[in-house]
């Protein structure tokens, strides 16, 4: 079973390394998708993003990276993936998820959406928020992992 995790990650988050790990056990091969959308301004580059994400799961046999624009379903098929992981963190999440996945799955009817809840320690994180905190100069170890906090301090100082 080949299944993708898309998302921005920007950056990958302690949150999403903990929902990686647990779908590579899952699956037999996992695709992180990272979406490029051109309406949004991130703080790493795509390059960078690949990069933190690639280092961060070096050591997970079955995990790859690749980026992608346009609708996930799309990504999913062009990756003879049949599966699409996606996170959540609260019962707020599930509304917009459930959501998605059903409009995916109406355009794709062979391609699956399964859900993965964050550990409870990760249910408040994000990148947004990781990313405020570093901007402010406080320490981000128990929200990043540490490649992603060096590159906060390149970015930030």
């Amino acid at each position: 079973m080949k299944a993708i995790y898309p998302g921005s990650f920007d950056p990958v988050t302690y949150g999403h390394l903990d929902i990686i790990e647990r779908a590579s056990r899952v699956v037999d091969e996992l695709i992180i998708g990272v979406l490029v959308n051109s309406a949004k301004n991130p703080l790493f580059t795509r390059e960078e993003r690949v990069q933190l994400l690639g280092e961060v799961t070096k050591d997970l046999p079955n995990v790859s990276v690749k980026t992608f624009e346009g609708l996930t379903v799309s990504f999913a098929k062009e990756n003879d993936a049949h599966l699409i992981i996606r996170g959540l963190r609260a019962v707020t999440d599930f509304e917009t998820e459930m959501q998605i996945a059903q409009t995916n799955h109406s355009i794709e009817p062979d391609i699956d959406t399964m859900f993965f809840t964050t550990q409870l320690e990760y249910a408040f994180l994000s990148s947004t928020i990781a990313k405020e905190v570093a901007g402010y100069g406080s320490d981000v170890s128990k929200l990043v992992p540490d490649v992603v906090a060096k590159a906060f301090a390149e970015k930030f100082f």
